[in-house]
């Protein structure tokens, strides 16, 4: 049997945190660290990769897009952005920068949840294929 998956999470929000906390973990059963901000998220993963980054756009220190780019750099991670903010330009700038998703707040964590899954057996997929690839 696989070993949980890791996914952290930066939110500013407390109750947006717990939320995906607790959706993340009950219904996806995934292991789940949150962060109050994207700077503590990415020392963390320098020390202990996870397997899936969730980032809000907005937060204290850097920013969502900061993290991300950064991020970029040293790991191929699926990143996750989540944002208050409506606009095109900012979904551009998160799909520019390297992010698999992007949410606009509020939305639901079931969604979240959903994505997080189709995202994983995305990777699950394409890493069988790879292997029986390379086996023929």
């Amino acid at each position: 049997m696989d070993e949980k998956k890791l996914i952290y999470v930066a939110d500013d929000d407390p109750a947006i945190r717990e939320a995906l906390k607790m959706f993340l973990e009950s219904m996806g059963g995934y292991e789940v660290i949150i962060f109050e901000d994207g700077d503590l998220l990415l020392a963390e993963f320098k020390s202990r990769p996870s397997d899936l980054v969730i980032l809000d756009v907005m937060m204290p220190g850097s920013s969502g897009f900061v993290i991300c780019q950064e991020l970029r750099t040293f790991s191929h991670v699926p990143v996750i952005m989540l944002t208050a903010r409506d606009s095109d330009l900012d979904y551009q700038t998160a799909m520019d920068l390297g992010s698999d998703d992007f949410f606009t707040k509020p939305t639901s964590p079931l969604n979240v949840v959903s994505r997080v899954n189709a995202i994983f057996r995305r990777i699950k997929y394409e890493r069988d294929a790879a292997e029986k690839r390379q086996t023929t």
